[in-house]
């Protein structure tokens, strides 16, 4: 596939979950496709990788894309952690 015209950005956040820091990182890459990779980090300790395929997203929808997909991710660990805490 052919490099954006307009690269999109990626996402990085990092939280306290008690005295471990939790990094979820959503980095784009397009070689050989595109695509976007989140990883997870939890003490510094990569903990899990979630790979998506966007060879069919329009460009124009590609951070809108990965933005989302970002936030999901981050919206399912903190369900997760408050399920723990119940």
């Amino acid at each position: 596939m052919p490099e954006p015209q307009t690269m999109p950005m990626g996402r990085l956040d990092a939280f306290d979950i008690g005295p471990k820091k939790l990094t979820v990182q959503t980095e784009f890459f397009w070689r050989p496709e595109w695509r976007i990779e989140t990883k997870v980090y939890l003490g510094g300790a990569l903990k899990k990788v979630y790979n998506v395929d966007l060879t069919t997203t329009p460009e124009s929808e590609l951070q809108r894309t990965i933005d989302l997909f970002h936030k999901t991710k981050i919206d399912e660990i903190v369900a997760g952690l408050r399920k723990l805490q119940q």
